[in-house]
């Protein structure tokens, strides 16, 4: 490939894991055996907060009499959205039965996670999005029960809109917990919540770290990296309309990279004297996030052709890609790698971050090369079974019995020689499975 990095990045989005793992690592070990007040002790040091952990529901209600009907009214049209995507993926399953030979019949079910953990992030910015992406999802799956933990501010608790969200959502319980202390309080089944079978939902380094090392005991949706984004323009594209796009996703943080992939020079330079000036207009906690995420992170690519630009794309794996340029329907059949796709100027990844319908919680840092973001799906377990008549068994018993020796599992022969010689008494039959020569 030609590529031409027009602005190259100058860091890479990693962070020193191994003090993070550490100090992760030396949290959960304390709260596993410390409990419910290990717990509360870390929400007093690192939320600066002593207030009641289970949130009650005249607190809840409190919440939502704080709230103007206008933010309601959109948070439950964000929901509606989600859920009525979370319920058409739902139905792309099914319970499955089939004959594999005469007498052997197998099956698939589907059966939803018992209890889901869903981690709301309420620090820099309170994530109300990220209550309705998880929550709704779960719910749609039909899991018995879902546990809310979310960073309480200090001396106010966990933000009302927050409350309000998650309980609309379908939470069955809301603790005022961020955190490590909040993603341990939801594994081991602290404060009435039952121990959750899988963990999802977006947070900082150290949350992201609390769920990897957790992973194995409890599901996860995926690790976590910064948020990542790359927009794919061409001549037709509406410069103004890139730079913001690109702009409003480096808000995220200072090491969430952002991208522009293009074949075109004079669009790439416009954006490139746009960006800083629209970045500046932001607010300060928003502008400083964007300046340092543009400075270190951010690449302008320019590319000969549009094969070339998908190719540049599929290698970077976005979480966020955007596509705003001539024939989408070519770049929908064409492009393989991203967590989810945006085409056309009149959406955006703001709307899949917010309202839009599908999930928000995606794959980072390259992992769309062998993955997709969470949804329905995640919460739900696809399991097998089988029966047979003593016919239908005869078959399969015997390959089983020839191929267990030919592996020299001999153990497990045997559990096929036992049953050919109840089913089939006086019938002969060739068990040793390879030759003496062998």
């Amino acid at each position: 490939m030609s590529r031409i990095y027009l602005k190259k990045a100058e860091k890479t989005a990693s962070t020193d894991s191994g003090s993070v793992r550490e100090t992760v690592q030396s949290i959960l070990d304390e709260i596993e055996s410390g409990g419910e007040d290990a717990a509360r002790r870390f929400a007093e040091k690192f939320d600066r907060y002593a207030g009641n952990i289970i949130v009650t529901r005249d607190e809840i209600a409190e919440a939502a009499s704080s709230l103007p009907e206008r933010i309601k009214d959109d948070i439950r049209f964000a929901h509606d959205n989600v859920r009525k995507f979370a319920e058409a993926q739902k139905g792309t399953l099914s319970d499955v039965e089939v004959e594999i030979v005469p007498g052997l019949i197998a099956g698939q079910k589907t059966i939803p996670i018992s209890a889901a953990g869903c981690y709301v992030p309420g620090g820099r910015y309170s994530h109300v999005a990220s209550a309705i992406m998880t929550v709704t999802t779960a719910k749609v799956a039909g899991c018995k029960h879902i546990s809310v933990c979310s960073p309480p501010r200090p001396d106010v608790g966990v933000h009302p809109a927050i409350l309000y969200t998650a309980d609309i959502c379908g939470a069955d319980r809301i603790l005022a917990l961020g955190g490590v202390q909040g993603v341990a309080a939801m594994a081991f089944g602290l404060f009435g919540v039952p121990a959750s079978g899988i963990l999802v939902g977006p947070g900082n380094q150290f949350v992201a770290e609390a769920k990897r090392i957790l992973f194995g005991r409890v599901g996860i949706d995926m690790f976590a990296g910064p948020t990542d984004s790359l927009i794919l323009a061409d001549k037709h594209a509406d410069a103004e309309i890139v730079a913001a796009d690109l702009v409003g996703q480096a808000e995220h943080g200072y090491n969430s990279p952002v991208w522009l992939v293009t074949d075109d020079r004079a669009l790439a330079e416009t954006v490139m004297a746009l960006v800083p000036r629209l970045i500046a207009t932001l607010p300060e906690v928003n502008r400083d996030n964007a300046q340092a995420a543009w400075r270190d992170f951010a690449e302008v690519i320019l590319c000969d052709s549009r094969e070339e630009m998908a190719a540049t794309s599929d290698e970077y794996a976005p979480e966020h890609l955007t596509v705003q340029a001539a024939d989408p329907d070519w770049w929908l059949g064409r492009l393989g790698c991203y967590g989810s796709l945006f085409l056309g100027e009149e959406t955006t990844v703001a709307y899949g971050d917010k309202a839009s319908g599908t999930n928000h919680v995606l794959p980072t840092s390259g992992a769309a090369r062998y993955t997709g973001g969470l949804s329905v799906h995640k919460f739900m377990k696809i399991v097998t079974w089988q029966r047979a008549t003593r016919e239908g068994s005869k078959p399969i018993a015997e390959a089983t019995a020839r191929i267990s020796r030919l592996e020299g599992m001999e153990g497990h022969a045997r559990t096929a020689d036992v049953r050919l010689r109840k089913y089939f008494p006086g019938e002969n039959f060739d068990l040793s499975g390879v030759d003496q020569d062998v």
